[in-house]
């Protein structure tokens, strides 16, 4: 029945917002236009208008010395875990709402460029040897490499089926003096996941946005760190509960499609990342009669060791 009450599942993992039974809904109030966040702006009489993002004047200026090559035969290899049911010592519940999340990265990945695989329901054991074979391939024609992880999480730990394990077990893997024909080129991994179990209550705001620039540059090294040219992309920060609707999948993942979509193959990977930061954290608002579960927001978290700009066009 439509009256009945919405119910928030918040077990060890993302937090799982759904209706008992009827409509499905992660957002209050209800943003028809918030995937045309970055597509609009407002004329003088306060009226919408869509904005021009063909002139060049919208894009940083870039110098190829500074960009990563990514004109190898293949862009390079994408993997997506895809955890959704669990074993039932594990406390875990059924992650409804992933298998939205997977397809939609597996279309944005590969419209991309991307070679993608997904496993659903790994075990601990599973996901680390898909990675370590992974690890153990050669790349040399590929620009660089992507994982996914969907699935139950707590700070620095990502659960198979059977249980939980640390992130970095499987990430080390394709440190430089670990994966040989990765060396130099990006290591993108993407993890939607809880990273602990508080709530972000938001604050009330009525100030503009804020613009913040900061410049490096490197110079090229005989050796490079056999930590370079990592990124990692969170759904949320450290502590912190992660947002999945089961209609429509989780917040990070849709916003991370959009963007994707619409700008993938035009912005620097920092600013695509930045964009579902935005959207994430303006258009996304939990809703439920229970006042413990509602008007919660998120944060994504991106943790970058790149080295150089990545565009994939």
């Amino acid at each position: 029945m439509s009256g009945e009450p919405a119910e928030q599942t918040a077990l060890g993992g993302e937090v799982e917002e759904e209706k008992l039974s009827g409509d499905k809904t992660d957002a209050k109030p209800d943003r028809k236009g918030r995937f045309l966040l970055f597509g609009s702006k407002k004329k003088k009489d306060g009226q919408m208008q869509e904005q021009d993002y063909s002139s060049e004047s919208h894009y940083r200026i870039v110098s190829p010395t500074f960009q990563y090559k990514m004109s190898h035969q293949h862009v390079g290899k994408c993997i997506i875990i895809n955890n959704k049911n669990f074993d039932e010592k594990t406390g875990m519940n059924v992650r409804n709402g992933t298998d939205r999340d997977a397809g939609e990265l597996f279309r944005c990945f590969k419209s991309l460029g991307f070679d993608v695989r997904i496993y659903n329901d790994q075990t601990c054991e599973k996901m680390e040897r898909l990675l370590r074979e992974a690890s153990e391939e050669d790349h040399s024609d590929s620009s660089c490499f992507a994982c996914i992880l969907l699935s139950h999480g707590e700070e620095g730990m990502i659960y198979g089926t059977d249980g939980a394990m640390p992130i970095k077990t499987m990430t080390s893997l394709f440190r430089g003096d670990m994966c040989k024909s990765l060396v130099g080129k990006p290591k993108l991994f993407f993890i939607q996941a809880c990273r602990g179990s508080e709530f972000d209550d938001g604050i009330q705001t009525d100030s503009g946005p804020l613009n913040d620039t900061v410049e490096t540059d490197a110079n090229p090294r005989h050796k490079i760190p056999v930590e370079a040219d990592f990124l990692f992309a969170y759904s949320t920060v450290p502590g912190y509960y992660s947002w999945r609707n089961p209609g429509r999948g989780s917040w990070f993942v849709q916003a991370l499609c959009n963007v994707l979509n619409e700008f993938g193959k035009q912005l620097e990977i920092m600013q695509i990342l930045t964009r579902v930061n935005y959207m994430v954290a303006t258009s996304f608002e939990s809703w439920s009669e229970d006042p413990r579960f509602s008007e919660k927001k998120q944060i994504p978290c991106v943790v970058s060791m790149l080295t150089k700009e990545l565009y994939f066009n």
